[in-house]
C-alpha cells in the first residue's frame, strides 16, 4: 500500500480480474491486454487536478485495465503525463507493478533543436532515458517508435528500438500510425536485428476507417497485435455533442485538439441515427461504438481516454454487451454511409 499527498492508501481490489474473457492476446506473442486499455493522452497534464488523475488510474486498475498508455509528450507540457503517472506508480502501484504493462513512445516534437523530434537513433533512446526518469522505472513494457519518420533510414529508427529492448529498457518494441509497407519493411528489419514487433498503434473508430484499407491485415500477418486510439473519435462518437458543444466538453479546451468545425448537422445526423441503434442495445453511443472498434478480434485493445470516473465506468460498461449482430452492423454502416 501507498500514500500520495496524504491521501488514502491504496489496496487494490481483490475482484479486478473477475471479469471473464477482459482479456486479448497480443496477435502472436504471449502477452495478453485488457480489451480496453487506458491511455493518458489527454486529461493527465499539469492543467489537470492530479486526484482526479490518482482516482481515474486506481479505478481502471481496479475494474482490471492493466495496459496504461503514454508518450513522452502527452501533457500540457510535454512530459506531464509520465511525471503524474509516476507519482502515482511511486505512491499506490509500486507494489502491482508486475501487474501493469505500461507503454511510451517518441517521435514527435519534443525539445527544441534538431534532435528532439522524428525517429534518429539520438532522439529516440535520448527519449526513453528521459521517460524512465519522468516514470521512476528502470524499464517501460513496450516503447514505440510514435510516427514513420520519412527522412531517416529505417533501419537506423528500428536499430534504436532494438537497442531498447536489448539494454533492458523496454521489454517490447511498437510502432505507431506506421503504413502497410512501411510496416512491413519496419518489422522485416526488427527480425533481422533478433527483436520481434509486438505492437502497431493506428487510430480507428466509425470516423476513421485506413486501418481496414489493408493495415489491420498487414497487422495480423506480422503477427502484431493492434491497439487502436481514437475510438470514440476525441468524444465526437458519445452523445456530448448531438446539440452545443458543452463547456466541459475536450473540444472547448485550448488544449483539446479537436476539430470542433466537424460538429456540423450531418455529424448530428450520425449520431442520433447510432443514438437509435445503441438505446436499442440498452448502450449509449460511446459504448456502441467502442464494441464497434473491437469487433474484429485482431484488434487487440482500445485505448481510451476518460476525464472522469463517470466515463470510465461507462465506457467499461460497453465490454458486458460488445458482440454486434449482423444486422445491428448493417445498420451502422448505412448510417455511416449516409452521413
Amino acid at each position: 500500500m501507498g500514500m500520495v499527498d496524504g491521501m488514502h492508501p491504496y489496496a487494490a481490489s481483490a475482484a479486478r480480474y473477475d471479469e471473464t474473457d477482459f482479456h486479448r492476446r497480443a496477435g502472436a506473442s504471449g502477452l495478453f491486454l485488457p480489451r480496453l486499455s487506458l491511455g493518458l493522452w489527454h486529461n493527465f497534464g499539469a492543467v489537470d487536478a492530479f486526484g482526479t488523475q490518482r482516482a481515474i488510474v486506481l479505478r481502471a486498475f481496479d475494474r482490471g485495465i492493466t495496459h496504461f498508455d503514454l508518450a513522452n509528450n502527452y501533457g500540457p507540457p510535454p512530459g506531464a503525463a509520465e511525471e503524474n503517472f509516476g507519482r502515482i506508480l511511486a505512491g499506490d502501484l509500486k507494489p502491482y507493478r508486475d501487474e501493469l504493462v505500461i507503454s511510451t513512445k517518441a517521435g514527435y516534437r519534443m525539445w527544441p533543436g534538431p534532435y528532439g523530434e522524428w525517429g534518429s537513433k539520438k532522439y529516440l533512446l535520448a527519449s526513453l532515458d528521459q521517460s524512465l526518469r519522468r516514470l521512476g522505472l528502470d524499464s517501460v513494457d513496450i516503447f514505440y517508435s510514435h510516427r514513420f519518420d520519412p527522412g531517416t533510414p529505417l533501419e537506423e529508427t528500428m536499430e534504436a528500438l532494438a537497442c531498447a529492448v536489448r539494454s533492458g529498457k523496454a521489454l517490447y518494441a511498437g510502432l505507431s500510425s506506421y503504413p502497410p509497407a512501411e510496416t512491413r519493411r519496419a518489422c522485416a528489419i526488427l527480425r533481422a536485428m533478433g527483436v520481434r514487433p509486438l505492437l502497431h498503434q493506428p487510430s480507428y473508430n466509425m470516423l476513421d476507417r485506413h486501418l481496414e484499407n489493408g493495415l489491420l491485415d498487414t497487422i495480423a500477418a506480422e503477427g502484431m497485435g493492434c491497439v487502436v486510439f481514437c475510438p470514440l473519435a476525441q468524444g465526437l462518437l458519445t452523445d456530448r455533442y448531438q446539440r452545443d458543444i458543452p463547456e466541459d466538453s475536450r473540444a472547448a479546451k485550448a488544449h483539446g485538439f479537436l476539430q470542433t468545425e466537424r460538429v456540423t448537422e450531418s455529424h448530428r445526423g450520425l449520431l442520433k441515427s447510432l443514438q437509435s441503434i445503441a438505446g436499442a442495445r440498452g448502450q449509449s453511443i460511446a459504448q456502441l461504438a467502442l464494441a464497434w472498434a473491437l469487433r474484429d478480434t485482431r484488434v487487440t485493445s482500445a485505448i481510451i481516454g476518460v476525464s472522469s470516473l463517470a466515463q470510465l465506468d461507462d465506457n467499461l460498461a460497453a465490454m458486458k454487451n460488445s458482440d454486434l449482430s449482423k444486422d445491428e452492423r448493417e445498420a451502422i454502416e448505412s448510417a455511416l454511409a449516409n452521413r
